[in-house]
């Protein structure tokens, strides 16, 4: 048995000893036994749950999701302070630094736009290399939208709203001839949703918000197309008499 100090409310430094209680000699053998990449999904998911408390307005759902997601942070930073690698301290103070660094006008520096800041904070040089940074594991309509942002700022991105439409219906064209043709259609299907995220951007859309719109959408009409094809409920003999 664990001797953890029963109290009426917690904070957050009793949460931060309770990870390393759990991932110490004597814890939680499933929690000593995790690695960054074995639960790398469990963070996804609960960055994703907290966005939806966001999405619904929810307090309760928001509280709960963000201590799921702070304990992902807490814990993979103790797997590092374990290696010997890097602890919370090291967290915050590049997470200080990082932020009085990207705000100038408040700490005092030289005044430059926030992407000029972000890329001499990393050494960007060009386009490309900003373009490199975008983390591939975002969602990868996300990581198209971001792209062509970064695109469109270095002025070499300059399609219309038509252009970019024209370019989908090129690309939805050419996917429709490779499956005639029984090519492998995976390059050209990415190309098609690439185009399909390049006109969103053109109109203005986040891709990702009108893709979710549209699984709702496909959600209602399969539930109301079900229900039209169940056969109708038995009667009850008692009110046949």
């Amino acid at each position: 048995m664990i001797d953890f100090t029963k109290k009426e409310h917690y904070d957050f430094s009793d949460l931060f000893h309770l990870v390393e209680v759990l991932r110490a000699p004597g814890g939680c053998p499933w929690d000593q036994a995790q690695t960054h990449l074995s639960i790398r999904r469990n963070f996804l998911e609960e960055a994703y749950e907290a966005c939806e408390g966001f999405d619904r307005d929810d307090p309760d759902s928001m509280c709960e999701e963000l201590g799921d997601v702070l304990l992902q942070v807490l814990f993979h930073t103790d797997i590092e302070r374990a290696a010997g690698r890097f602890t919370l301290d090291d967290v915050c103070d590049r997470e200080c630094k990082k932020l009085i660094f990207r705000h100038p006008f408040l700490f005092g520096g030289e005044q430059s736009s926030w992407d000029e800041i972000k890329k001499r904070e990393k050494g960007q040089k060009t386009t490309a290399d900003s373009m490199q940074s975008v983390a591939r594991s975002l969602p990868a309509s996300w990581r198209c939208d971001k792209l062509l942002k970064k695109a469109e700022k270095s002025g070499l991105l300059c399609a219309s709203t038509d252009e970019s439409l024209d370019k989908l219906e090129e690309k939805a064209v050419r996917l429709r001839k490779a499956a005639a043709e029984k090519a492998d259609p995976a390059q050209v299907m990415g190309e098609v949703l690439f185009a399909a995220v390049q006109s969103a951007y053109a109109l203005g859309l986040d891709p990702e918000a009108v893709l979710h719109e549209a699984c709702e959408t496909f959600i209602q009409k399969f539930t109301a197309a079900e229900q039209a094809s169940l056969p109708d409920a038995p009667s009850d003999p008692a009110n046949e008499r």
